[in-house]
């Protein structure tokens, strides 16, 4: 199962041989979605099978599961925290969908886009809620602990990214921040977790948690620039949503801070117009270097990814954080 790039220079990477360390427990992990995200109610049932099939490359488990092999054995509190965050992240995509009025996600059609705003509110809102009786048997207090904190990160970065909606005097650090707690957290949870649940000291579960808002931050300027400079078929969601819903993202950012007045109050004009297409805009994002300089910062966090794993022990655990790493790196070129 290759982890596609959509950049034709950086090659693909190869999940299932990243995922060889972790195969067995992942086989567990996806058997406790199946059954958590199930009902004897054919209408709820129907619903949460959608959001099960949502969740795509299971990378937040991956990374709880990869960290506490890392550090030790990989026990099955592990195993029930990486179901109860692929559940956060499934609640936050269905709720994001909503928000963005997307119609299609992994080439399949939105929920909210087959039932509308009010069903797909509740769908999130019972994923939101049911990760944390998943999390519950853990029996872990630091570890839940630690997953009510990154949730409450989460929502708190989506709804300042509603309050700036159309603030594009928005800073680059402002947008640091939003994109930390609204993606990048849960990555950095799922890292920091895995590795509390192997016994890791307080030092480690927080390098480790670094790690996964190194590449959790890398990923989403990445996003931000495929939405504006991708391809749907490629990406396999819509596109050009942010610049529709006037969401201020790293290229458009860095754009309007080396344009002259009169070419930003120009640009600013097309992205309050609520019509901007990417089409419009990549022109004038490349006439600034915003889509390379946006390409070169996400690296930058990569290559922070990537010399963390260098610290590590060498085992097919840290070499796989290590590789998904080098793919994010990848994605960037």
């Amino acid at each position: 199962m290759p982890l596609s790039n959509p950049n034709s220079s950086a090659p693909a990477v190869d999940l299932k041989s990243v995922y060889e360390p972790i195969k067995d427990e992942l086989a567990a992990v996806e058997e406790i979605l199946r059954t958590e995200l199930s009902s004897e109610t054919p209408w709820v049932d129907q619903l949460l099978e959608h959001s099960w099939l949502l969740g795509g490359k299971r990378m937040r488990p991956a990374f709880v599961l990869l960290s506490a092999g890392c550090l030790g054995t990989i026990k099955k509190p592990a195993l029930q925290m990486a179901a109860a965050l692929e559940m956060v992240h499934t609640a936050t995509l269905v709720h994001d969908d909503i928000l963005d009025e997307a119609d299609t996600r992994r080439h399949e059609p939105t929920a909210n886009s087959k039932w509308g705003n009010k069903v797909s509110v509740l769908l999130g809102d019972y994923l939101f809620t049911h990760s944390f009786h998943v999390a519950s048997f853990s029996e872990s207090t630091a570890a839940v602990r630690m997953l009510a904190a990154s949730s409450n990160r989460v929502c708190e970065g989506e709804m300042r990214q509603n309050a700036w909606r159309g603030n594009f005097d928005l800073s680059e650090a402002d947008y640091t921040q939003m994109i930390s707690d609204k993606t990048a957290e849960l990555t950095a949870c799922a890292s920091g977790v895995g590795a509390l649940l192997s016994d890791g000291s307080v030092e480690q579960v927080e390098s480790f948690r670094k790690y996964g808002l190194n590449i959790g931050i890398a990923f989403q300027i990445v996003d931000d620039l495929l939405d504006v400079a991708g391809e749907a078929d490629t990406v396999g969601k819509t596109l050009g949503t942010d610049l529709l819903n006037q969401k201020p993202t790293l290229p458009v950012i860095h754009c309007l801070a080396n344009l002259t007045a009169d070419q930003r109050e120009s640009f600013l004009e097309l992205l309050r117009s609520g019509e901007a297409k990417p089409d419009a805009v990549i022109p004038i994002l490349e006439s600034t270097g915003s889509t390379e300089y946006s390409r070169k910062t996400a690296a930058d966090y990569a290559t922070r990814a990537i010399e963390f794993t260098d610290s590590l022990d060498s085992s097919p655990y840290s070499s796989s954080l290590r590789t998904i790493a080098q793919f994010v790196l990848a994605r960037t070129r």
